[in-house]
């Protein structure tokens, strides 16, 4: 058969007779054969035939192959391939130029892991981008692709992004959704999920999201949700970097609907006048102006107090009031000055405004180099406690300057008694107090409740202002602890874990003595107050943060910490831990008993796989409640998880009596294949809360899962089930039966 075998020299050597000699990109030699028919005329090198041509990094086959010497491009026709470093290309015909790398190609397809793209005419634009017209975009590696995009035009840059223009979303052949424009991150991937639902509260649904970057620097998700019981709604979030190497991050979230059942209720708390225009517009924002000083915006608007627990069930468990607040920090080695704006967006919410607050904390740090160290803490703010709108109580405020010092002393004697001596005053400044008058104090019938607790002013009962005042406050004390320990380097187990074992003992304590003087700390007008908790307060400054709840105490805080250590992977980790402290309480507004409850915390990982915690509190010195929290987490086998949590509850003033059970797990039953359950049941009130269900299944390139969900709500029954198809193909999706897909994917 003949061949052609064409190198620099020998072209040179043809063409130099007419035009001297031919130079390639920092001359590169071009080998070209075929196995049929070959020509050299006037510049042009032509071959037919299982064509090979090889130039640098680039490897390109087709039937029919001419190369023109003057314009170094390569005419290729019939089962092209263009093979130039990890990428590859296929086409019917083309032209590729040597000096600028840049393809020309008719019906051509590209694999560039991991998405697959096929055109009607490609040309390269610039090294390693190219425009592909009327192409199409996805990424399963399948001649029928699960879904793709097909886009009038679609420019590629390699490794970077993909901008389509005239776009359409394809599930199968189905089209599912248009953008006029759309770019794409190859770093940051589209993402698309589609869940058909039911609940009781919502009838059927439709609830869509598609995720996708609109530049390098702003990531978008466009939500479409459809409830039967309730109408049609639109969102739109979208999360955009800027600044200095795009250290500053927005967050907008928007979401409106016109709702047909505003007052559809399946709660037992009662509602009314909801608005049937409703949405919730928040912004999320920090702005780093430079490397010590940074800005925060925590916004939310909503249109009603309940939207959230209507529409955002996940985010409402978790922060059912949001805030509003924006804020300036500067920080430093030495200190932080905070300059702080709280505001009530949303007049059905208790809130108490900050317009503004300044606060100057000072670090501990060694005075003057010596061994005192010195802290504080400085603040001004104009605070008004804004009760919601309509609800019979009166609003009100005060100007508070507040000036916190405290020193310490730590040193450690005979070599293992570690000792933490300290002293600290605060000043308080308040524009107005309550005139407290001839008010008669009752105290509580139970202990555990504070007596300069008074209930907020009403419209039908105002307060009366009396003027200002200046409240001193000394504090003193000292922490105490040093550890014992003891070695056993013969404990070996593999089934337990254990690989040596270290005793750790730790006794500690802490008294704490405080004074109030210059005001009766019932007449404070209080903004940061006492809030009802089930957890020991902290006894120590800048720790006690409800500084207008300040009055006179003297505990003393006991306890002991021991800790089972062993090695784990060349680290030493620890294997069992128990905490066990309590109050004596000399004097304590907020515990009237001589002794606080008894605490326990327990915290066991014996092994990877497995962990146990529990805390507890008893009453085992004085009257008090009782506190049982435990939670065990185990994954037995591979593809098991498991997860046994149980909170009990009793004789608290503060909180309902409980003993709640809550149980779930994953089952991997294979590759294509997973289970999922939880149940929730309180034993104090005979009540199965909620139960939910849900089987997954991968699909390819999309995962699918159907779930169920059963709601007890104070003796109203919800009931949910929810479809959800996910798209896999670009990753950083999760799953959560939540029936909330707006906070999904976060």
């Amino acid at each position: 058969m003949p061949k052609l075998l064409l190198s620099l020299v020998a072209l040179a050597a043809g063409v130099g007779l007419v035009r001297g000699a031919i130079k390639t990109p920092e001359n590169a030699p071009i080998e070209i054969t075929s196995t049929g028919q070959t020509t050299y005329e006037g510049g042009l090198a032509t071959a037919r035939g299982n064509v090979a041509i090889h130039v640098g990094d680039t490897d390109i086959y087709a039937d029919y192959a001419q190369y023109n010497s003057t314009t170094h491009e390569v005419e290729l026709r019939g089962n092209v391939r263009i093979y130039r470093g990890v990428s590859f290309y296929t086409a019917e015909s083309g032209i590729y130029n040597i000096d600028t790398k840049q393809i020309r190609a008719i019906n051509a397809k590209t694999e560039s892991q991991p998405y697959f793209l096929s055109g009607e005419a490609v040309t390269e634009i610039s090294e390693n981008a190219y425009r592909i017209t009327n192409g199409t975009f996805t990424t399963h590696d399948s001649s029928k692709p699960d879904f793709h995009m097909r886009a009038h035009t679609i420019r590629v840059y390699e490794n970077d992004r993909v901008i389509f223009q005239n776009v359409t979303f394809y599930i199968g052949n189905v089209p599912v959704f248009w953008w006029p424009y759309m770019y794409q991150s190859l770093n940051d991937s589209f993402s698309f999920l589609v869940s058909p639902a039911y609940l009781s509260s919502w009838g059927p649904s439709l609830l869509t999201q598609v995720s996708f970057p609109i530049t390098e620097q702003i990531r978008a998700r466009l939500r479409l949700d459809y409830r039967g019981r309730r109408g049609l709604a639109v969102g739109l979030d979208s999360t955009i970097d800027y600044g200095k190497d795009d250290s500053s991050t927005a967050k907008i979230r928007s979401y409106y609907i016109q709702d047909q059942n505003p007052n559809l209720n399946q709660t037992g708390v009662p509602r009314k006048d909801v608005p049937t225009g409703r949405y919730r517009l928040s912004l999320e924002d920090r702005t780093n102006f430079t490397q010590d000083i940074y800005g925060i915006a925590n916004i939310t608007k909503l249109s009603d107090q309940w939207i959230m627990e209507d529409f955002y069930p996940a985010e409402f468990r978790i922060d059912p009031v949001p805030d509003n607040v924006v804020a300036l920090t500067k920080i430093n080695p030495f200190f932080t000055l905070t300059g702080i704006a709280r505001f009530q967006a949303n007049q059905f919410f208790t809130t108490t405004e900050r317009l503004p607050e300044v606060v100057l904390d000072v670090k501990r740090h060694a005075l003057f180099g010596g061994p005192i160290f010195y802290e504080g803490e400085t603040g001004f703010a104009d605070l008004r406690l804004q009760f919601p709108q309509g609800s019979g109580f009166e609003n009100y405020g005060t100007y508070r300057f507040d000036t916190f010092h405290q020193l310490t002393y730590p040193n450690t004697y005979f070599g293992w008694l570690s000792i933490v001596p300290r002293v600290g005053f605060r000043g308080t400044y308040y524009g107005k107090t309550w005139d407290l008058g001839t008010t008669t104090f009752v105290p509580p019938s139970n202990p555990l409740v504070p007596d300069f607790i008074l209930p907020p002013p009403t419209l039908a009962n105002p307060i009366k202002f009396n003027g200002d005042t200046f409240r001193t406050v000394f504090d003193t004390g000292a922490e105490a602890s040093f550890k014992i320990s003891r070695r056993w380097e013969d404990v070996q187990s593999r089934a337990f874990g254990l690989d040596g074992l270290m005793h750790v003992i730790q006794p500690f304590t802490d008294f704490s003595y405080v004074s109030e003087s210059g005001a009766n700390p019932t007449s404070i007008l209080e903004f940061d107050r006492f809030l009802p908790s089930t957890q020991l307060r902290a006894i120590d400054f800048p720790q006690f943060t409800p500084i207008d709840a300040i009055d006179s105490w003297t505990v003393w805080r006991v306890g002991v910490r021991n800790r089972l250590e062993t090695r784990r992977d060349d680290e030493t980790m620890t294997w069992f831990e128990l905490d066990s402290f309590f109050d004596v309480n000399f004097e304590n507004p907020y515990d009237r008993t001589d002794y606080s409850n008894f605490n326990n915390n327990i915290r066991f990982t014996p092994l990877p796989w497995m962990s146990f915690t529990i805390n507890s509190q008893v009453p085992a010195f004085a009257k008090g409640f009782t506190e049982v929290n435990t939670i065990a987490r185990v994954q037995p086998l591979a593809n098991l998880q498991l997860e046994v949590g149980h909170r009990y509850l009793n004789d608290n003033p503060f909180f309902n009596s409980s003993s709640l059970f809550v149980v779930g797990g994953y089952c991997r039953l294979n590759d294509n294949w997973g289970v999922g359950a939880q149940e929730q049941y309180e034993a104090a009130t005979s009540t199965l809360e909620e139960q939910r269900y849900s089987v997954y299944r991968d699909l390819s390139s999309w995962v699918a899962s159907i779930g169920g969900v059963i709601r007890d709500n104070a003796g109203v029954k919800e009931y949910g089930v929810i479809f959800t198809v996910t798209l896999k193909a670009f990753p950083k999706f999760g799953f959560d039966l939540n029936f909330d897909p707006t906070s999904q994917g976060q």
